[in-house]
């Protein structure tokens, strides 16, 4: 049995603490899984996860031989990438999340030209604004859009989205183009929040070096891209967007700026992995790419 591919399944099953979990993310049965930690465990005389009824945690020697296979095997797929002049040739499973809005806008219209130069690879792509557990669900890579307070990844930065006050004809003429920050008292902003029942900020803008906040009425409150974009579109109230999202409606006529000079800060566009997984050369070559298209935009 090949030694690596049972190191690869142990580091799958440590990071994700759950054999169904690393089968799905291997694309293995679970009995597969199991035989092939054991097997694991039997070449090497020790007991390397400690298995529950709720979870899967590693033993101390389990810990010592998870740090020094991830090394092993991020140098492994270095040494197979390293005289390899076929792209074509990689092969295995990548699963990412994205938001909904960048992967309809952005990543899906080009995703083809990336798997043309990869047919083998597969991809997992999940498209939500929530932020997720990178490690308990398996993913390899997110694409955010915004801070990332989580020091637990790491976080490349892509580049800034520069934002726009947006919306629709019908809204606008309903309730007039407002000139000042005074007249946002007079209409109504399509709040955004990151879960359901917190506090929206309100109309956020930048004057002096500070970001200013103006509480502003609304009767719609939403937490996806697509959502808040539709209520744009619906003629709910203001939106502040990245422009790059809604470039196509701003220029068909369908959304029309508005306040200009007082516009939200940029907003960063940030590629996140776990800092504890070695990265494999297929996720490391999809991530170049992800980040190449993203820049290309800014």
């Amino acid at each position: 049995m090949n030694k690596l591919e049972l190191l690869r399944t142990f580091v799958r099953v440590s990071e994700l603490s759950s054999f169904t979990l690393a089968g799905e993310s291997l694309g293995l049965p679970r009995s597969t899984v199991s035989e092939q930690v054991q097997a694991l465990e039997t070449l090497l005389g020790t007991r390397l996860l400690q298995r529950t009824t709720r979870k899967v945690q590693a033993t101390q020697d389990g810990l010592v031989l998870y740090e020094r296979s991830k090394d092993l095997l991020s140098h492994m797929d270095e040494i197979e990438g390293l005289f390899r002049q076929d792209e074509a040739s990689l092969t295995g499973r990548i699963r990412v999340d994205m938001p909904n809005i960048l992967a309809r806008r952005l990543i899906m219209p080009r995703l083809p030209q990336f798997m043309d130069r990869h047919p083998n690879l597969q991809l997992e792509i999940s498209s939500t604004d929530r932020r997720v557990d990178l490690l308990a669900e398996g993913f390899d890579c997110v694409l955010r859009i915004g801070a990332q307070p989580d020091q637990s990844v790491v976080a490349r930065h892509l580049g800034d989205f520069p934002m726009v006050n947006c919306a629709s004809p019908g809204y606008l003429e309903r309730y007039g183009v407002p000139q000042t920050l005074e007249d946002l008292a007079q209409h109504r902003l399509v709040h955004y929040v990151g879960v359901l029942g917190s506090r929206s900020e309100g109309f956020v803008y930048e004057a002096g070096g500070e970001v200013r906040r103006v509480a502003m009425a609304g009767s719609i409150t939403v937490n996806s891209t697509d959502a808040y974009e539709a209520a744009c579109l619906g003629g709910f109230g203001l939106t502040q967007v990245p422009r790059t999202g809604m470039q196509p409606h701003l220029e068909n006529g369908e959304l029309l700026s508005v306040l200009a000079q007082y516009t939200a800060p940029p907003m960063a566009i940030s590629l996140l992995y776990a800092r504890q997984r070695h990265l494999p050369l297929r996720v490391r070559v999809f991530m170049d790419w992800l980040s190449d298209v993203v820049r290309s935009t800014l």
